[in-house]
């Protein structure tokens, strides 16, 4: 039986800027919306290379992960959105360190413009 939807809503990751949910619960998969490199302690974009950005990122995604009592080894899916896919390889290098074992399914692709013109936005879906 499928149960209701559960949103998970933590301090410890930026809190959204619009109608959604940082990120949703739903039986044995968790959904966890795009997120930007904002220190949710500070309030301020942490992105003044793409490394630093992309370490913020995964941090806000793995207070997320942990809050719904999932890992970085969960995640299934993961979808990047850069503003220069000339950062790949330096952005690749550090999202290579948070992920052991087998990789996720990914998808990285350049955008025009993100939310707060940050340069880096990740989504992911995670599953036990």
């Amino acid at each position: 039986m499928s149960t209701a939807k559960k949103p998970i809503q933590i301090p410890n990751a930026p809190a959204p800027v619009g109608p959604y949910s940082q990120a949703i619960l739903k039986d044995s998969t968790l959904y966890i919306s795009g997120q930007i490199p904002l220190n949710p302690n500070t309030g301020l974009l942490e992105m003044d290379h793409i490394e630093q950005a992309t370490h913020r990122v995964l941090q806000n995604i793995g207070a997320l992960l942990q809050e719904a009592g999932f890992s970085y080894q969960d995640v299934v899916m993961v979808s990047i959105f850069m503003k220069d896919l000339g950062e790949f390889s330096a952005m690749n290098q550090v999202y290579a360190s948070y992920f052991d074992g087998v990789a996720p399914a990914r998808q990285t692709v350049e955008v025009a413009r993100l939310p707060l013109d940050v340069t880096i936005e990740i989504s992911c879906i995670a599953q036990k």
